[in-house]
């Protein structure tokens, strides 16, 4: 099973905000590459890729509910979107669960769970120290404290030479 249906439906799910759907592929492409070079068993690289592509689905809801994207809204509210979803698309439920969970607990970092959950904060730190223009001394506090795996390191670095 692949993941073109569900990016085909997140692309839908988001339209008419250009700036989400290139934020989730862009996470969803750093998560994949993260994952397949740390060598992550299929399963769980299966549901990284899939959680990277929803992972920001309770936004909408956050904004229409709360007035603001804040990530424990997020948390809060996304897996509810994103299930029927990955239901519908075919997703095996021990994948729906995880890929919920990841959903739930992609804006806390402390405790990780797992590694799809540190390649998934990873991936969507890399995303948005770019977009949100990070000055370097967030870049390398971001670095020290919230990357772990060795390729997430060394995109980081690569990615934002200036400030290491």
């Amino acid at each position: 099973m692949h993941h073109a249906c569900l990016i085909s439906q997140m692309i839908e799910y988001d339209a008419g905000s250009p700036q989400r759907i290139q934020h989730f592929l862009k996470v969803y492409e750093f998560a994949r590459t993260i994952g397949l070079t740390e060598g992550l068993d299929q399963l769980t690289q299966f549901t990284l890729e899939a959680a990277a592509i929803v992972h920001d689905i309770g936004i909408r809801p956050s904004l229409e509910q709360y007035g603001d994207d804040a990530g424990p809204h997020q948390e809060e509210l996304g897996p509810a979107e994103a299930q029927p979803m990955l239901e519908k698309l075919g997703y095996p439920e021990e994948a729906v669960r995880r890929v919920l969970w990841l959903i739930a607990h992609h804006h806390t970092y402390d405790p990780i769970g797992g590694i799809d959950h540190q390649i998934l904060i990873e991936a969507d730190f890399l995303v948005n120290l770019f977009e949100n223009s990070r000055p370097a001394e967030a870049i390398r506090a971001a670095y020290d404290k919230h990357f772990k795996t060795e390729t997430g390191r060394r995109f980081c670095r690569q990615m934002f030479s200036h400030a290491f």
